[in-house]
């Protein structure tokens, strides 16, 4: 018994060892040998540690040895969590077609998966989330709740992200119907030290200089006259920062021109739809294209398991996967006037918006031996027990 333990603790090292320097290979063998390594868990698992330095091979490694998606570490964070931190957008992929929980908070602060994303400015990754929450069968009207959910010190999302000064995210979140007169409890990090409690995302957007965001902000209906409980309105928080270009724009009584920044189009439906194909199918089915299957028109080694609603062209689910979570979304083309057309991804092949994906039916091809011809005493044709080729639908030859 002494052995087997000491043999699983120093298996354990290994695989964490593989996980946190991307040693896919290492990890493969370590599972093959002890398969349940991958459900071990303790300070921080193997998984948390695979999604918290990017290394996404490894954690969908992992989830297809059993590791658990909702696992906790010793900071009460999840390897979602981990990896909207890194930034990981393809860890995140993984873990939402694994069915983890998008909407849990950490022990510590209460901050879910997406104030980690926002935090660190990763827009990929808020995408992904949301047709997450959406495909495990949230709604449009408890969007904004997901979106506007609090942490612990009572800063949001939308806080974070321009505390992050990053203005795509700001912009992106403001068009999921983040709550732009949030206020934050309390002080929730040293950056955040000289902000104070009370703060709308524009008193954190002035503390960090962005032009930018503190432009979306206000064009978004942000308030110039907010005051926090230390009584500072944007413009006085900017001026302690030390960012005085910044003064002109934040007056209560500024009349600098806003520029407009009209919603972006964010994918959510295209990508919860083949989020939702993932699940069912996996996300590697179908891997080596045979005699009878089409290689994937982007990557040529796995086969087409998915088409594209309108133009039809093939991709496998991996592929239609990134696909969704980084092209930027076009508006689709439409003779109604209402309701307005979904957001699309450009087909990488001919450009035309792609709405939805349906699967591919798999098609076995068997040959059938018929006989073509009259009866009885009729002229019998000249094909008359001829062979052909027929294509029949996988399930019809069970």
């Amino acid at each position: 018994m002494g052995n087997c333990l000491g043999f699983f603790s120093s298996s354990r090292k290994q695989l964490a060892r593989a996980a946190a320097e991307g040693d896919t290979e290492g990890a493969k063998k370590l599972l093959e040998m002890e398969p349940g390594l991958a459900r071990s868990s303790g300070f921080s698992s193997p998984l948390h540690i695979a999604a918290a330095g990017g290394h996404s091979e490894i954690v969908l490694l992992l989830l297809e040895h059993g590791a658990g998606a909702n696992s906790r570490s010793f900071n009460g964070r999840t390897p979602l969590m981990e990896a909207c931190r890194s930034g990981c957008w393809e860890a995140v992929q993984a873990l939402l077609v694994f069915d983890c929980d998008v909407s849990k908070g950490s022990y510590w602060n209460g901050r879910t998966a997406l104030h980690y994303a926002a935090e660190g400015g990763h827009a990929a990754c808020i995408r992904l989330l949301v047709a997450g929450f959406l495909s495990a069968g949230g709604d449009e009207a408890k969007l904004d709740g997901f979106v506007n959910q609090a942490a612990s010190s009572g800063v949001t999302a939308l806080h974070l992200a321009a505390l992050s000064g990053n203005a795509d995210c700001v912009r992106l979140l403001l068009d999921l119907h983040a709550a732009v007169s949030a206020e934050a409890l309390c002080l929730s990090s040293p950056a955040a030290a000289s902000i104070g409690a009370g703060s709308t995302p524009l008193h954190y957007a002035a503390s960090t200089g962005n032009l930018k965001s503190c432009q979306v902000l206000i064009a978004r209906g942000a308030s110039r006259s907010a005051v926090n409980s230390h009584g500072y309105l944007p413009v006085d928080v900017a001026k302690s920062c030390g960012w005085i270009e910044l003064v002109p724009l934040l007056s209560i009584n500024s009349e600098l021109a806003v520029p407009d920044f009209p919603a972006s189009l964010c994918p959510s439906l295209v990508l919860t739809n083949i989020i939702k194909l993932a699940r069912e199918h996996g996300m590697f089915s179908s891997t080596v294209p045979s005699d009878d299957s089409d290689p994937c028109a982007v990557c040529l080694e796995r086969a087409c398991t998915v088409a594209a609603e309108g133009c039809g062209h093939g991709l496998c689910i991996r592929c239609a996967l990134c696909l969704c979570s980084t092209s930027s979304s076009i508006k689709c083309e439409s003779e109604r006037s209402a309701p307005p057309p979904p957001a699309a991804v450009p087909c990488p092949l001919c450009r035309e918006g792609i709405v939805a994906f349906r699967r591919i039916p798999s098609v076995a091809v068997r040959e059938v031996r018929i006989t073509i011809g009259g009866h009885g005493g009729g002229a019998l044709s000249p094909l008359k027990n001829q062979s052909a080729v027929v294509p029949i639908e996988e399930a019809a030859l069970t």
